[in-house]
């Protein structure tokens, strides 16, 4: 749920015009319709309708029910296109102390951003991926996204290994295609300092044990899902690997290819 203080809320009814049960100037389809576009919600299913059944009363249920920054990307939605969404219930522009309310919802996400990570695959099987992976970080259920995760690692090292000439197989684990490509990078010296390749020849294990995780800890089998807290480390440790691997292969092509981005997507 997000932690939003009963102030803030105040200040976001005020600007949302929430008072009589509406929300500025959506209609019932509009509202349902925002929510489904913008972030993937059905907010007319039951799980909002505690509180009442008026628009204002399910945004309520949202705030209750949903991430910080699930929250703060609704609500940024709506600032962002204000005179859109507005109409003439409220002021011209967005309300500054709305904008730092949303501000601090999304950096307040405890899960890891993976914005910023790129590559040069074309897959879209792949990119489709890539997306369930970012909903799961959006969502805030990193224990629920560690077999996405782990398929996700193993087609992005199977890539790599392919790029730099490495012989791949379906059966060969993710921790061998790690293995291989840490070997080709020092082989090149495309590793500056000793400290670099221990950072890489500890990956190896760590993808070793992820193997043992997504085979026993996620929704890969019939299996009881790790902790939220050793998910979260676990997908901020495999990702921040990730990007130091993309940090050296865009130095050796000098120019890095993004793949899909806007509308929300996860460009790897």
């Amino acid at each position: 749920m997000s932690d939003l203080t009963a102030m803030e809320k105040r200040k976001l009814e005020r600007a949302l015009g929430m008072g009589g049960g509406y929300v500025l100037d959506f209609s019932n389809r509009t509202f349902a319709e925002f929510f489904f576009d913008g972030v993937g919600i059905d907010i007319y299913d039951e799980k909002y309708g505690y509180r009442g059944d008026s628009k204002a009363n399910r945004m309520r249920a949202f705030w209750d029910k949903e991430s910080n920054f699930l929250v703060g990307k609704m609500l940024g939605l709506i600032f962002d296109e204000w005179k859109e969404y507005s109409g003439s219930k409220t002021t011209s522009t967005a309300p500054e102390e709305c904008l730092k309310i949303v501000w601090r919802l999304k950096e307040s996400m405890p899960a890891p951003d993976l914005s910023n990570i790129i590559s040069g695959n074309e897959d879209q099987s792949f990119n489709a991926l890539a997306r369930s992976v970012r909903e799961s970080i959006e969502k805030n259920e990193p224990e629920a996204g560690l077999d996405r995760l782990h398929t996700f690692v193993v087609k992005y090292f199977r890539n790599l290994c392919e790029k730099n000439g490495i012989t791949t197989s379906k059966e060969k684990p993710l921790h061998s295609l790690v293995g291989e490509y840490a070997k080709v990078l020092k082989r090149d010296g495309r590793i500056e300092s000793e400290m670099s390749t221990r950072i890489l020849k500890s990956m190896i294990s760590t993808m070793e044990a992820f193997n043992t995780v997504r085979n026993d800890h996620s929704f890969a089998h019939d299996n009881n899902l790790l902790n939220y807290n050793e998910s979260l480390l676990i997908f901020e440790h495999v990702t921040s690997s990730i990007r130091f691997i993309e940090a050296i292969e865009s130095g050796k092509s000098k120019k890095p290819v993004f793949l899909e981005s806007g509308n929300g997507e996860l460009p790897f």
